[in-house]
Formats: structure tokens, sequence, C-alpha cells
């Protein structure tokens, strides 16, 4: 039954290796269990809720993707996405995090009417490709940020604002030998580098304690009363409802937070889903990755899921590349994955009480290394090019907001290209940059 479903001999694959695959792409995926609590809990959602609702999410939405797809890709709430979701619509904006929730439930909506209707193509020329480099670039920078600020290892100077932390701390040292670890690992091209790194920077973390560094600091790890439980908390399930009635009363605000989060979401897919696809070899005579269509499908679903069970928004992992690389090529393998995320919600203790901010610092880092890497494609030679992904990260970063540096790159683009006037912009880009001309000067 399940080579008829999967053709695992047409795809050269078998039942094992998808198995192997399918732990594989978990492990390389883990850590969002520890990071998206994390970075959640700081817009005031509850972090056992948090982890409930993104492994369940996350298994749905792997689950979907091998049944619909049949592709051989994770799915679990973005990073970037995430700090999104909580530093800039609940923090920055002022929004509740169930307000935020319903923003996540309309944009996936949005982006499956998008997939459905075959509007990808026109967004997708709509942007030019540098500042797409750019804005994930510049996400790459914040998300690293938050990580080295959550350790300590970037504390607030009142002087210069921000500054270097005391790097004896516990908590910052236990940050910065996670961050060594994983980045070692990754370079020798370890399987489940990020996840192993974590897990051995919390037993260093444990060790800590044990020896006496850092006890009764919250910021460390320690052993929780119980290591699994059944006692799940659903409290965020739903949650979206609530924020419907605060949703519509700041249109403007409504406007900014869909299409960050579009934004964000579709450019983020998109590629990731490409490159696995072709990775996979799916790719036909018109070099086209064959059945991308299911795959962005799923995807949007997988959005819609995560914000009804409530966590930041669903999207496809480019770490599936792990469980790829070893053979993976059909859904059992995203299923496989799936069932995983479902089971870690047994072993929510020992998650929450493991994974604090000094032992995820390292994932958010490592995670922003990765996303800077895409700044080597972005041409470099223009000046309309280099300024507009120059301020869209500065500003992102000094701003503390991913849809300000957003703001400030389409704005600094449309007017470097008049000043330029080599290129012509589009009515689409020309009615974007309006509405971010508006949001700086006005707020929303």
């Amino acid at each position: 039954m399940l080579e008829d479903f999967f053709k695992f001999k047409e795809n050269g694959t078998d039942f094992k290796t998808e198995i192997i695959a399918g732990i594989t792409t978990f492990l390389a995926m883990a850590y969002i269990l520890g990071v998206n609590p994390v970075i959640l809990a700081d817009g005031g959602m509850p972090a056992t809720g948090v982890l409930f609702a993104t492994a369940v999410a996350s298994g749905i939405a792997c689950i979907i993707m091998g049944l619909v797809a049949k592709y051989p890709v994770g799915l679990a709430p973005g990073m970037g996405l995430n700090a999104l979701f909580t530093y800039t619509i609940i923090l920055t904006m002022g929004n509740s995090w169930e307000t935020a929730l319903a923003a996540v439930f309309i944009s996936s909506i949005i982006f499956l009417i998008i997939t459905i209707s075959g509007l990808r193509e026109a967004i997708l020329n709509l942007i030019p490709l540098d500042l797409k480099l750019g804005i994930g670039a510049a996400i790459g920078f914040f998300l690293a940020f938050l990580g080295l600020k959550g350790a300590g290892i970037i504390v607030a100077d009142p002087s210069t604002f921000v500054t270097m932390g005391n790097l004896l701390a516990a908590p910052a040292l236990l940050a910065l030998i996670g961050i060594i670890i994983t980045l070692v690992l990754y370079v020798k091209e370890i399987p489940a580098a990020v996840f192993i790194g974590l897990v051995l920077t919390a037993i260093i973390g444990l060790i800590f304690g044990a020896v006496g560094y850092g006890v009764g600091d919250p910021l460390m790890p320690a052993l929780p009363a119980q290591f699994i439980s059944a006692d799940f908390d659903v409290s965020l399930f739903a949650g979206f409802l609530r924020g419907f009635g605060d949703l519509f009363n700041n249109i403007p605000n409504l406007i900014m937070m869909l299409f960050s989060l579009v934004f964000v979401t579709f450019f983020d897919t998109t590629g990731t889903l490409m490159a696995l696809g072709r990775q996979c070899g799916f790719i036909d005579e018109e070099g086209q990755a064959v059945g991308i269509e299911n795959a962005f499908l799923s995807d949007a679903i997988a959005g819609i899921i995560g914000a009804v069970f409530g966590t930041s928004t669903v999207t496809a992992y480019v770490e599936s590349a792990a469980g790829i690389g070893l053979g993976g090529k059909t859904g059992l393998t995203a299923i496989v994955t799936g069932i995983l995320f479902i089971l870690s919600i047994f072993f929510t203790p020992l998650i929450l009480a493991l994974f604090t901010s000094p032992v995820t610092c390292a994932a958010l880092v490592i995670v922003g290394i990765l996303m800077v890497v895409q700044l080597q494609e972005v041409e470099w030679n223009s000046l309309v090019v280099a300024a507009s992904v120059f301020m869209t990260i500065i500003m992102m970063l000094l701003t503390y907001s991913i849809s300000l540096g957003i703001a400030w790159g389409f704005v600094v683009y449309a007017v470097a290209s008049l000043a330029a006037q080599k290129e012509k912009l589009g009515l689409g880009m020309w009615i974007l940059v309006i509405v971010f001309i508006i949001y700086l000067f006005f707020g929303l």
C-alpha cells in the first residue's frame, strides 16, 4: 500500500530510508521546540501553551505535507516569522497576542488564495530580488541579536544604548560555549548540528549548576520535577478568535500586519520549497519543480493550523535538506517527522526546563548566520541596491522592528531608483512605497 501511494522505487528510495530521513529531519528541526516558546513568551504567551501548539501544529502540518504534496519537507513555526510576530506585531505595534494570532490566521488564508489563484508568479515579479535577499538577511541579523540579548551577551547601556555584558556571568558564558559548539558541529556538517548543540549546551548548563555556578539564575537550565507529562496546556487553542474583536479597530495597523506576514511568509516559503524540490530531483523539462503547487497549498494550510492551535506562522523548513540528503524522497519522510513532533508534547517539562535563553542563543545565532549568507547574491555594485539593503538591515536592528526595516528598504530603493533613472518601478511597487512612507512618518 505504501509503495503504491509513495512510489518508493520510482523515486529511488525505500521504506527504511524514508524512516531514517524522517527522524533526521525532525532532529534538524527540533530546536524550534525550545526556541519558539522563548520568543513567543516575550509577547505574553504561556511557554507551556506555545510548546504544545508548536509541537502539534508542526506535527499536523508535516503529515499534511506528506499526504497532499508527498514532499519530504518538514514544517514548523518559521524562524523570523516568530520574531516578527512577537517583537513587531505585539511589542512594537501594541497588539495583544490574540490579535496577532488572528492576523496570522487571515494572512495564511490570503496566502492560500494566492496559491490557489496562481498569483504567485505575478507577486514574485513585483518585488526586486535584491530587496527580498536584503530583507531575509536583515531578519538573520535580527535573530542573532535577539539570541545574544536574551543570553546577556548584549545588554542595555545608558550611554551607548547597547554594550557587551559580563561574559563571566553564567548565562552569557554558557551561551558562548553553546555558540562555539554548534558552530563547530555545523562547520563539520554533522547532521542535526543545531539540535545536538542545544542538547550539549543544556548538559553543560546542568554541570554548571551541579558545581554551584549560576545556581538560582532563572535563565540557567535545570532538571524538572518530572520528565514526562500528559498534562497539556491547550489554553492557546482557538485563542485567535478572541483577537478578531480588536483586529479591525485600526485598519492601517491591520494592513501593515498582514502585509508583513504575507510578505515574509511568501518569499521565505517560495525560496525554501523550490530549493528543496530541486534537491529532491522533482524537476520537469522546463526546470520547474514538479508538484510544487501542492507543496505551497500544504504550506498555506499549515499557517492556518498554526494560528488555530496558537503559534506564529508555520512554514516549510530548509533544515529538511538534512533528511533529503540521506535519501528521503517521498511524503513518508514528512509524516515520520510529524509523528515525532506530536510525540514530543509528552516531554514538555523537560524541554522547557532545559532549553532556556542561554541554551537557545546558539540556535538563533547559527540560523542568523545561515540567513545572512544570502547577501552574497546581492548586486553590491549597484548603489541603489546597496543603499536599500544597508538601510533595511541597520534600521531593522536599531528600531527593533522587522516591519520598520522592510519599510525603510522599500522607500530608500524607490528614492535611489528615481535618482539613478535606470529602473522604472511598477504601479504595485509604488503603492507599497506610499503605504510605507505613511507608516514611517505617521505610524499605524
